[in-house]
C-alpha cells in the first residue's frame, strides 16, 4: 500500500508468477475497492430480491397447481358418490326382486292350502269315484296351483302380439290342480305347450294347463275341482318353470284373472 500526496491512498497487488517469470503490480484505490464492494453487495441484494420473488412466484403457481388438483379430485369424488348411490338404489331394487323370487323356490307349508285333492291310489278307484260322482264339474274359478306363484306374463290380445292366457312362475314340480272340475279333453306333448291338459267344464267353458314336467291324468278322465292334475316344468317353448294357464268360453279366450284370484 502507498500514498501519492498524502491524499489517495491505494492498494498495489504484486503478482509472482511461478517459472521465474517477471513479475506483475496492480495498483487499486481505495476509492474503488469501495465503489466495487458497493456494487457487489447491490448486486448480492439483487439476486437475493430476485431468487426470493422467483422462489414466492413458484408456491403461488404450485399452490395454484394443488387447488386445482383437489378441485378436480372433489369433481371426481362428488361423481363417484353419485355413482355409488345409483349402484346402492339398483342393489337395493335387485335385493327385493330377489327376495320376491326366492319366496317362490322356499315356500313354506303354510302358503299351501288344505283343500289339496291328491290323485287316487290304483287301489283307491272305487273312493275316488264316489268323491268325483259327489262333486261334479265346476267353473274354473280357483287358483290352478298349490302355491301364489308370480305372475310375470298376462293375457295380451292385440296388435302387437297374442299371449291366450297368464304365465305363472313357479319352481319346477310344483303341483298344477283343476281350477274347476270336469273332463279331461286333450292330453298330450306339444311344441309351444309342452306337456299339457285341457279340461271341459260346464257352460261352455274350458280350460289349459302347460309346460308341465308331467301329466297325471288321462283322456277322458273325470276330475274334481282342486284335483292334483300335473307337476310344472319347463317343457315346450319355454325358458324357465312356469305355469301357462287359460280359460276359453265357447272358444273364445277370457282373461284368466277376471274369475280366479292370485292367493
Amino acid at each position: 500500500m502507498s500514498h501519492e500526496g498524502g491524499k489517495h491512498r491505494h492498494f498495489t497487488l504484486i503478482v509472482v508468477p511461478d517459472g521465474g517469470q517477471e513479475s506483475k503490480s496492480y495498483r487499486i484505490s481505495y476509492r474503488r475497492v469501495r465503489f466495487l464492494a458497493g456494487a457487489l453487495g447491490l448486486l448480492t441484494l439483487m439476486l437475493a430480491v430476485m431468487a426470493g420473488s422467483w422462489w414466492y412466484l413458484a408456491a403461488r403457481v404450485a399452490r395454484v397447481g394443488d387447488v386445482t388438483a383437489l378441485e378436480t379430485q372433489l369433481e371426481q369424488m362428488l361423481a363417484d358418490s353419485v355413482r355409488v348411490q345409483d349402484l346402492a338404489e339398483q342393489l337395493a331394487e335387485i335385493e327385493r326382486q330377489y327376495e320376491a323370487i326366492r319366496g317362490l323356490f322356499a315356500a313354506s307349508a303354510a302358503e299351501v292350502p288344505s283343500e289339496v285333492w291328491l290323485p287316487p291310489a290304483s287301489g283307491s278307484v272305487r273312493l275316488a269315484s264316489e268323491v268325483r260322482r259327489t262333486l261334479g264339474p265346476t267353473l274354473p274359478d280357483v287358483w290352478p296351483l298349490t302355491q301364489p306363484g308370480f305372475v310375470t306374463r298376462g293375457l295380451i290380445d292385440d296388435e302387437l302380439g297374442e299371449h291366450p292366457g297368464i304365465d305363472i312362475a313357479v319352481p319346477t314340480d310344483s303341483y298344477v290342480r283343476a281350477s274347476g272340475g270336469g273332463t279331461v279333453v286333450d292330453v298330450g306333448d306339444d311344441d309351444v305347450y309342452g306337456r299339457f291338459v285341457v279340461i271341459q267344464h260346464p257352460d261352455g267353458y274350458s280350460s289349459l294347463y302347460g309346460h308341465a314336467s308331467m301329466t297325471l291324468v288321462v283322456l277322458g278322465q273325470q276330475v274334481r275341482q282342486r284335483e292334483v292334475i300335473a307337476v310344472s316344468g319347463s317343457t315346450g317353448h319355454s325358458t324357465a318353470p312356469h305355469l301357462h294357464f287359460e280359460i276359453l268360453l265357447d272358444g273364445q279366450v277370457v282373461d284368466p284373472l277376471t274369475m280366479v284370484s292370485q292367493p
